[in-house]
């Protein structure tokens, strides 16, 4: 093969041989063009020098004197020097002047005269005539001109010439301008070629012919012989291609490409959506008697020219065989969103209408539900099932036929569709209810009401779990829809089974609900004690979903004090009720010690992880860790309040003016995490203050941050200035967000009061037991002044023994105080850190009896540790009988 052919061949893409082959065209043609400028110019050069010879020749013939001048005695002498002259004005390369025969009178080169010049016969004939002339003395182009007499007798010839070597450098002179024209040509020709080229690479993709010949016979076999339309629509709506089943699916004439669609006969509908760039997808149209799927896509955004391709397909026979398989996908669509939909609440009569809605209207017009009364309660199911009541009804018109929900529905009439449910454990279908007679006589009024309403067909269900049937779930359908058939029995019984699987869920969860609550509520305080110097007002709200552990309390001590406390158990359900009530007595039987909040708190703390380590597993299950706590005293005495917290919000304090700001309380790991020691943060308050204690089920919310929570409590706090407690709880209540409350709430409002100075008695004891006589004397007078006389000897007995205690095993200082509030409380303290302990006396011991007559004596008594010692305190009945002594 040719080396330009294997180059030719070498080049793998079609745009780089189209490159390449126009190349070589343009340099073919632009050689051409230089060869036959070139012999054009040698040819024009030579006769131009033909031309300018001849003409030389016969204006030296014709001039004056000429013939003369040959037929004088010299002519040598004469012509010579014209013919040099004339030479070089004529613009010739030789001139010479011959006699008839030949012979040089006179020539360019005077070495030539006397020589004869050969091939003038013609002149001599009186011919005058220019050729090419090869020979001595040079090759050149010639002409020669006869001289004539007065009678026309040729007396000479004159001749002149161009050599040829003249001739060939007038060209060469020209050849420069001819090569740079045709380089100029030839890039212009490349630079054009490698547009073209370029242009069809990109709609070629660069691809080889092999491949694009490849692509186009794939391309024709796969249009022609593919069973799905194609077409293709330009921008200006006429056909640009179609292929054999396009034609045919849309009855096209042959002539169609090329013509607008609108032109085709097709429907309007159809031909708009081929003329428009909107894009759809398995579009159904008619066609004839066919039902063609139309999908369309703009050709633009995947590299083409504006335009529009559709595909079709044939759907009818299609769409014949799947309406089955459709009408089973809608079913399997139904199960899917009613699993979706039933059973989200955990509540057993939600649960029954979320069942009745969720076949409305795509599988039944109405859906009525019924349910055992043992199964609305939470209980087991049990009773007789031929007696339910109605828990929902749902259906595309709310002016129904059908009893409303709550009343009983009773199926004792024997043949009913509802017994033969329920005695077979299955579905039943009922497509006539108009011929169902023993659906008629179970409620003839009832049934005649619903014939006249439209009601013609009915399925119904046992709601089954087990072998326990919960309910009936009855599906009727109504004027304007086909009657119920055999086949659709499947689609209610499991439809049934997963909705009586939620609705034995929600029984369960609103039974283990109800225990919890119950037992949270009987381990809360159900009468709040009362106190002189606090209003106390309270609400607990259980959580939506399940019973949590928030719990809180209120505790008198000593010294006419209150302790309130609220907390929180991690979890729901009975653990975290019964988890509440063992916090809750923990609680209690530390503050009988008369502990400060902070050792309180740590008792409890080192209490929980004891408790959670004794567990099964050593806590690693649902264990007390994590509940949280507040406790606060109130001493009515100085208006102080001492608070300290584990893992729980700080309190709110309310100031008379209606200034709301959260105590400062410093903040622990919750209970059984330990690590940090519990403090106490002591505040004075403001006579009228309230104190407002709370769980973080009142400030965290769902979709809201716990700073949003507590600003909205603070705002609605400060918005009910000189409100009750009570009236300061529901408000509070009110407020909050409305929607599923995931938490319980506790929520504890206290307003604080002082007790009367007037009230409080208080004397500095000297360590000298003369001095009991004195302080006791004193006590007494201040005991007739409050009008408290008849327990006077009680009281002198019950201090003295006191003091005298005091004095005897104490330190100083030595003080005594009394408290008139709802009782009389005495209280002794020292110095001393060592307490007193009840015992028994012998028959022979001297001594030992004092603290067993105070404690008869009084209603209750005890020790409380201070900062610098401790009080022994003796609370005094309020009632004009005094306790017997024994």
């Amino acid at each position: 093969m040719p080396a330009a052919g294997q180059s030719l061949l070498g080049v793998r893409t079609v745009a780089g041989q189209v490159l390449l082959l126009q190349v070589v065209v343009a340099v073919l043609l632009i050689a051409a063009a230089l060869t036959a400028l070139l012999l054009q110019a040698s040819h024009d050069s030579g006769q131009n020098a033909r031309n300018r010879s001849l003409a030389a020749a016969a204006a030296m013939a014709g001039s004056p004197g000429m013939a003369e001048d040959l037929t004088g005695p010299d002519p040598t002498r004469v012509l010579q020097p014209v013919v040099a002259g004339a030479t070089e004005t004529a613009g010739v390369d030789f001139m010479t002047i011959t006699s008839p025969t030949g012979l040089r009178y006179a020539d360019t080169e005077p070495r030539l005269i006397g020589t004869r010049t050969p091939g003038v016969e013609r002149a001599t004939e009186g011919e005058a005539f220019t050729e090419i002339f090869e020979g001595a003395p040079s090759d050149a182009a010639r002409a020669f001109v006869p001289v004539t007499d007065g009678d026309g007798q040729v007396v000479g010839l004159v001749g002149a010439g161009v050599r040829i070597v003249t001739v060939g450098d007038s060209v060469e002179r020209q050849l420069p301008v001819l090569l740079g024209s045709g380089a100029v040509a030839l890039a212009l020709a490349t630079a054009s070629a490698a547009l073209v080229s370029r242009r069809l690479r990109r709609q070629t993709h660069g691809i080889g012919p092999a491949e694009m010949t490849r692509m186009y016979e794939h391309h024709n076999a796969v249009l022609h012989a593919v069973r799905e339309g194609v077409l293709i629509v330009g921008p200006d709506g006429r056909l640009a291609l179609v292929n054999d089943e396009a034609q045919r699916l849309l009855g096209l004439p042959g002539d169609a490409v090329d013509r607008k669609v609108s032109e085709l006969g097709l429907r309007p509908g159809l031909a708009a959506l081929l003329a428009s760039e909107r894009a759809v997808s398995d579009e159904v149209h008619l066609v004839g008697d066919r039902l063609v799927s139309v999908s369309t896509r703009p050709t633009a955004p995947y590299g083409g020219n504006a335009g529009n391709v559709a595909t079709l397909r044939d759907t009818t026979e299609l769409r014949r065989l799947s309406g089955t398989a459709q009408r089973a996908r809608e079913r399997l669509t139904i199960l899917y969103d009613a699993g979706a939909r039933i059973g989200t609440t955990l509540d057993v009569r939600e649960t029954a209408e979320e069942l009745s809605r969720a076949v409305v209207p795509r599988f039944a017009d109405f859906v009525t539900v019924e349910l055992l009364d043992s199964v609305i309660r939470g209980d087991e199911p049990s009773g007789a099932v031929a007696q339910m009541r109605r828990a929902a009804v749902s259906g595309v018109r709310p002016d129904h036929p059908f009893q409303p929900v709550g009343d009983v529905i009773r199926f004792a009439a024997p043949g009913t569709p509802m017994q033969r449910a329920l005695e077979g454990v299955r579905a039943v279908v009922e497509p006539d209810l108009a011929a169902a007679s023993g659906w008629r006589a179970q409620d003839p009024a009832g049934a005649a009401a619903a014939l006249e309403y439209g009601i013609h067909s009915l399925v119904v269900a046992p709601l089954q779990s087990g072998e326990a049937v919960l309910g009936l779930v009855a599906f009727w359908r109504g004027a304007g829809t086909q009657p119920f058939e055999e086949d659709e029995l499947s689609f209610a019984e499991e439809l049934a089974a997963r909705a009586a699987v939620a609705i034995d869920n929600a029984r369960r969860f609103s039974r283990e609900h109800a225990m919890a609550e119950t037992l949270q509520r009987s381990l809360l305080p159900h009468v709040m004690p009362r106190h002189t110097a606090l209003d106390v007002a309270y609400r607990y709200l259980p959580s939506h979903a399940r019973v949590g552990g928030d719990w809180f309390d209120v505790i008198p001590l000593p010294g006419a004090r209150v302790a309130l406390v609220v907390g929180d158990v991690v979890g729901h359900g009975l653990q975290a009720a019964a988890t509440m009530g063992r916090l809750r007595t923990a609680v209690h039987n530390f503050s009988t010690l008369d502990l400060p909040p902070d050792e309180l708190l740590t008792r409890l703390d080192e209490l929980v992880s004891r408790i959670d380590q004794d567990e099964p597993g050593g806590g690693a299950g649902d264990g007390i860790t994590g509940a949280t706590c507040l406790y606060a005293v109130y001493d009515p005495v100085s208006g102080t309040v001492a608070t300290a917290r584990a893992g729980h919000p700080s309190p709110a304090l309310v100031l008379p003016d209606g200034t709301v700001r959260f105590l400062d309380v410093p903040v622990t790991p919750p209970l059984g995490l330990g690590g940090l020691p519990v403090e106490t943060a002591e505040t004075v308050l403001p006579e009228g203050s309230r104190l407002v204690l709370f769980t973080d089920g009142l400030v965290e919310h769902r979709g809201h941050d716990i700073d949003e929570g507590l600003e909205t409590l603070s705002r609605t706090l400060g918005a009910l200035a000189g409100r009750t407690p009570e009236e300061t709880c529901e408000a509070v209540v009110q407020a909050m967000p409305s929607g599923d409350r995931r938490d319980d709430i506790a929520l504890l409002v206290a307003r604080t009061g002082r007790l009367d100075p007037s009230r409080v008695a208080e004397w500095e004891v000297p360590r000298d037991p003369a001095s009991v006589r004195t302080v006791r004397s004193a006590c007494m007078r201040r005991l007739e002044a409050w009008g408290l006389k008849e327990i006077g000897f009680t009281t002198e007995l019950v201090l003295s023994e006191l003091l005298t205690n005091a004095i005897r095993y104490g330190s100083a200082p030595v003080r005594v105080r009394m408290l008139y509030d709802r009782s009389l409380v005495c209280e002794v303290s020292d110095g001393s850190s060592t307490s007193p302990h009840l015992r028994r006396a012998a028959a022979t011991d001297e001594g030992g009896r004092g603290l067993f007559l105070v404690a008869q004596l009084t209603s209750r008594w005890g020790t409380r540790y201070t900062a610098t010692g401790k009080v022994i305190w003796a609370e005094l009945a309020l009632g004009g009988t005094e306790p017997a002594v024994w």
